[in-house]
């Protein structure tokens, strides 16, 4: 009897390593940050992103509400050739009171060029790239990065890689009302953020609402504002992008969506307007995927996937990047619940490095679309190579060593002809309501 437990237990370890493929690392602790004494007017919690054609916006703030929101920059270290003036707000939440938050847009900017830049008149210098005006560009994807251990993991994973942009699908800080968290979250990504230009769209653990007391989105429509005007929307939870031949949509998946919604007419006439021969890709972010099978916020997506999905499907979008869900996963292409050659390739990626873990329980069996799936912390990485295609990639976060996990090459679905296809539904989609 005892060899026959001997035997079971080994046939079961053997079944386990098979099925094992990676043995999780445990979580980790929230960041904490000591307090630096430093001027009232030096910046802090700096950070980029497009402001229109050639244009970039620089990001900070001040303890000192005197300071000017002014940025001087140049080609050179320490020569400044030209400069540029902004607006500021600030915000109370409490007693919480916010520094000065400067945003001020500089340019027309050269493509694919190194910059040198000072904010306010004083303070570091600091150093930014901006993005190619041809084929290939790079994106870094990592949504739901917090402020703990495997954050910082996937931040130095990704100052590891070669790329023109972080695209991030939500839930930034998770600063869940304690604002200093905001100001934390903001030193912590500063090296990487003050560098590339960040584009984000909200999710969750930004609307820090209080009925009756407090708006949503008060503290990250403040302190991350995006090119929403240039875009053509009134709110900063949605706008859209152009960068190197790739189109961009960051869609809210917590601002109104059905097809009476301001956000599905904005959405409506942005698409109206784009010229698939100058921007051949077009990608799609938002917070809460569509296409999951994990356990974890199951069906919390299907009303906004009820009124955009034919939408987006019609318009051709090649890529859907997505978070919340504290795993990753990639899909076919899919529309309708099912695989097909014409819809985009969804993808959650909500595995920055969360306080709240990893979400670990899938669907099983698990649905034909569903690629790749795994609950690991980590980053993803997509170069758009050329006009036909694009090569995705995702790196786990193994023990702080980055790790290809998943890898595939993608097919754009002008080259496929799916676009020529899709034009009559397109227009007639355009021209309803």
């Amino acid at each position: 009897m005892a060899s026959l437990k001997v035997a079971l237990i080994a046939v079961f370890a053997l079944f386990v390593t098979a099925r094992a493929d990676y043995v999780r690392p445990k979580p980790r602790k929230v960041l904490e940050w000591p307090w630096k004494s430093r001027d009232s007017s030096d910046p802090r919690q700096v950070h980029i992103s497009l402001a229109g054609d050639k244009h970039m916006r620089i990001s900070w703030i001040t303890e000192d509400g005197s300071s000017p929101s002014l940025v001087e920059y140049g080609m050179s270290p320490g020569v400044y050739t030209s400069s540029s003036h902004g607006e500021s707000t600030s915000y109370k939440y409490f007693f919480y009171r916010s520094g000065k938050i400067h945003h001020t847009v500089i340019g027309p900017l050269e493509d694919n060029t190194v910059y040198f830049y000072r904010c306010g008149r004083q303070g570091p210098e600091f150093r930014m790239k901006t993005p190619p005006s041809q084929l290939p560009i790079t994106f870094a994807v990592a949504g739901d990065l917090g402020q703990t251990g495997w954050t910082a993991s996937t931040l130095d994973h990704i100052d590891q890689c070669k790329y023109d942009m972080h695209l991030l699908p939500g839930d930034l800080s998770y600063a869940d009302y304690l604002q200093r968290r905001w100001d934390s979250f903001g030193e912590l990504v500063q090296p990487l953020a003050s560098s590339r230009p960040w584009m984000v769209t909200e999710g969750n653990h930004e609307e820090e609402s209080i009925p009756l007391l407090k708006d949503g989105f008060e503290s990250y429509n403040a302190r991350w504002k995006m090119p929403f005007e240039e875009s053509g929307s009134t709110s900063n939870l949605y706008y859209s992008f152009d960068v190197t031949g790739v189109h961009v949509l960051m869609l809210g998946s917590y601002a109104d969506h059905d097809e009476s919604s301001d956000q599905y007419r904005w959405l409506k006439d942005d698409l109206a307007k784009v010229d698939r021969k100058r921007t051949p890709w077009l990608l799609a972010l938002f917070h809460v995927p569509w296409y999951n099978s994990n356990k974890a916020h199951q069906g919390e997506g299907n009303g906004m996937m009820a009124s955009m999905e034919p939408l987006l499907y019609a318009a051709g979008v090649d890529i859907v990047l997505t978070g919340h869900v504290h795993a990753y996963e990639r899909s076919n292409r899919v529309n309708n619940g099912k695989s097909d050659p014409c819809g985009p390739v969804h993808i959650t990626i909500g595995d920055g490095g969360n306080n709240e873990g990893l979400a670990h329980r899938y669907i099983n069996p698990k649905p034909e679309w569903s690629m790749f799936r795994e609950a690991s912390f980590g980053h993803g990485e997509l170069k758009i190579a050329n006009s036909t295609h694009a090569f995705w990639s995702w790196h786990r976060n193994d023990d702080d060593e980055p790790v290809k996990s998943d890898e595939v090459w993608i097919t754009s679905l002008v080259s496929s002809g799916c676009i020529n296809k899709k034009k009559h539904d397109l227009r007639k989609i355009l021209l309803a309501l």
